[in-house]
């Protein structure tokens, strides 16, 4: 929405300092030039990259127009569902947890959470840093595949990125060229009436206006966007492997999720008392989902009465 909004403020400040001016609006459209630097930005985008990564630009794009996915609310979610998730673990082992990762769909747990389930990504990456925790790896080798993993999510989610800057860089020189294209086509029409060459210059220079306008009022915004967005779910992550690293090292499940919470961002990061809160309800709804809770044992029962001691008070 906010992207929106700021490209309607970008486009609208410079139109309305043109009126100001008194300038003529059918001046600016000039749709051969626009064809011209559109076209040939695109073009080398299509060039320069295969088809995952023009899928992912696309995606990024789309993804600035809505709203973030990581919300507070969202994190206060997934550390509900962590807290669940390791404390079952502690009750009952890790290999408890074994039916709940090997098939999400199906656990009484992350059914709770769709958001969770519906994240392909966030979903796996937790998973199968669980399978190997059940399997035997160490905390210590799995912090290290965790840092692997980062690295490789960071380097694939910058990737559109640069594209869609490269894009961004091009667009002034594509403007330059549509000027210079503009200029040639002034000099084939000298001779003419003053007010066909003023038109033609007019439109020449149009184009280096829109490539400049293009690049640093749309395009690269766009992309800085995308770079952000790309952050917050590096971030997540990150969230993620601070839990599981934590209880895999011995710590109590309430303990992991403060460490987690913690390394949340400040914007979005929950206070003490709101994640308590959360957790608390966790731990009384988990007699209803089935897990029963350990109870403090009984006394033990008296032993039975002897029949001698029964038949003399008889």
């Amino acid at each position: 929405m906010f992207a929106i909004i700021g490209i309607v403020v970008v486009f609208g400040s410079v139109l309305g300092a043109y009126l100001m001016e008194h300038g003529n609006v059918r001046v600016l459209m000039q749709p051969a030039e626009l064809f011209l630097i559109a076209g040939a930005a695109i073009g080398t985008v299509l060039v320069a990259n295969p088809i995952h990564i023009l899928k992912q630009i696309v995606a990024g794009i789309a993804g600035v127009f809505g709203s973030s996915k990581f919300t507070k609310q969202r994190y206060l979610d997934s550390l509900k569902l962590m807290y669940e998730l390791l404390n079952k673990a502690r009750r009952e082992g890790l290999m408890a947890l074994e039916s709940d990762v090997e098939d999400p769909a199906k656990s009484p747990i992350m059914a709770k959470y769709p958001d969770f389930l519906k994240d392909h990504h966030v979903r796996d990456y937790f998973c199968d840093t669980m399978r190997m925790a059940i399997s035997g790896v160490e905390a210590f080798d799995l912090d290290q595949l965790l840092d692997l993993d980062m690295e490789v999510h960071h380097h694939g989610a910058s990737v559109p990125v640069a594209s869609l800057t490269t894009m961004a860089d091009s667009l002034p020189g594509l403007g330059i060229v549509a000027a210079v294209l503009g200029v040639v086509i002034t000099m084939g029409s000298l001779g003419g009436p003053p007010e066909e060459i003023g038109r033609k210059v007019a439109a020449a220079l149009v184009g280096t206006f829109l490539g400049i306008l293009l690049c640093y009022g749309l395009v690269g915004p766009l992309a800085g966007s995308m770079e952000k967005n790309a952050q917050a779910e590096g971030a997540f992550l990150h969230v993620l492997r601070v839990v599981m690293i934590s209880f895999l090292k011995g710590t109590a499940p309430i303990m992991a999720v403060e460490f987690a919470r913690r390394a949340i961002p400040g914007h979005v990061r929950p206070s003490f008392l709101e994640v308590e809160t959360h957790c608390k309800k966790s731990a009384e709804a988990t007699p209803a989902a089935g897990e029963a809770i350990p109870a403090e044992p009984d006394a033990p029962p008296e032993p039975p009465e002897a029949p001698a001691a029964a038949a003399a008070s008889a």
